[in-house]
């Protein structure tokens, strides 16, 4: 258990300890994080080739992911509405940030590609095994996992120049109370789920911790309970960040925290433009604080769970 979090934690800490002074090496940092992404979706549909009766499985894979998403979701989407409903989150007038995307559409488009990319990593590695037998499939898997290595330094590095130091982020009350209720109603959706998908409690638990973060749930889930459940980790935080993108114009006027909260963990980065120009300015801090809260938690609480 410490060791395999200990091996998760080190870059990202490392990552972390890493100042930045020059604009020029964060937009590298920021392009080696979208970089790393794209190969680890690219790597675990390579993974998902490598699955017998491959279509048979996928079915099932939608079937479960669809079915964990609706669960986390209904218990999200109510802890988040009451909390609204509780701190009465004023955001004054709204003011349009300048380059946020303007359209679902243009919001979307990304967390689309990066379903493109998994599909294309299936049909590779389909191609792959069909020339070289089960070898391309072990080494998606241990190119993944280097990879998150990579992807978890530099999400460090960005998190410590963020320009939120850390006694900011604990003092906002507003972005602490939205990550707790959401990472609670997720564990507790998670839990609910677990018997509706036939894992133990623990794997239930553990498949609602991701808050979000496709790239880390999927490869942490699949490298402890394979590409099957891997899959289903990552679709599940990939639909959650689509329906945010969606759910954010209609609510965030009148339920702030519910439109900042659901997006989990990408509230800090790939839903952050539309909570910008939806919400306004007043709802950055509170944001950002509630996805960099819930990006620190998810990993080491994943590999507990698992370790169970």
């Amino acid at each position: 258990m410490f060791s395999g979090l200990l091996i998760v934690l080190l870059p990202l800490v490392l990552g972390y300890l890493v100042p930045v002074r020059r604009d020029a090496v964060m937009v590298a940092i920021n392009r080696g994080v979208s970089a790393s992404i794209y190969v680890i979706l690219l790597a675990m549909g390579v993974s998902l080739a490598g699955l017998d009766d491959l279509v048979g499985q996928l079915s099932r894979m939608g079937g479960q992911a669809l079915t964990l998403f609706g669960v986390i979701s209904a218990f999200n989407l109510a802890a988040l509405w009451w909390l609204s409903r509780r701190l009465g989150l004023d955001l004054g007038e709204a003011r349009v940030v300048a380059g946020a995307p303007t359209s679902k559409l243009a919001a979307m488009a990304g967390s689309l590609s990066l379903v493109a990319v998994v599909i294309g990593g299936i049909l590779l590695g389909v191609a792959l095994g069909a020339a070289f037998g089960p070898a391309p499939f072990a080494m998606a898997e241990t190119l993944a996992e280097w990879v998150l290595y990579v992807l978890l330094a530099l999400i460090g590095c960005q998190l410590r120049n963020s320009g939120m130091p850390l006694k900011q982020i604990l003092l906002n009350r507003h972005g602490l109370f939205i990550a707790v209720t959401l990472a609670a109603s997720s564990l507790i959706g998670g839990l609910v789920a677990a018997p509706l998908l036939d894992l133990s409690w623990n794997e239930g638990l553990a498949m609602a911790s991701g808050f979000g973060w496709y790239s880390l749930s999927g490869i942490l889930i699949g490298d402890q309970l394979g590409p099957l459940l891997g899959g289903v980790a990552f679709f599940n935080d990939l639909t959650r960040e689509l329906l945010a993108f969606i759910l954010i114009p209609l609510v965030i006027r009148r339920y702030a925290p519910l439109a900042i909260g659901y997006g989990g963990a990408t509230s800090m980065d790939f839903t952050l433009p539309v909570i910008q120009q939806h919400g306004g300015v007043a709802c950055v801090p509170i944001a950002v604080v509630s996805g960099f809260l819930l990006s620190l938690l998810s990993p080491p609480l994943i590999l507990f769970l698992l370790s169970l």
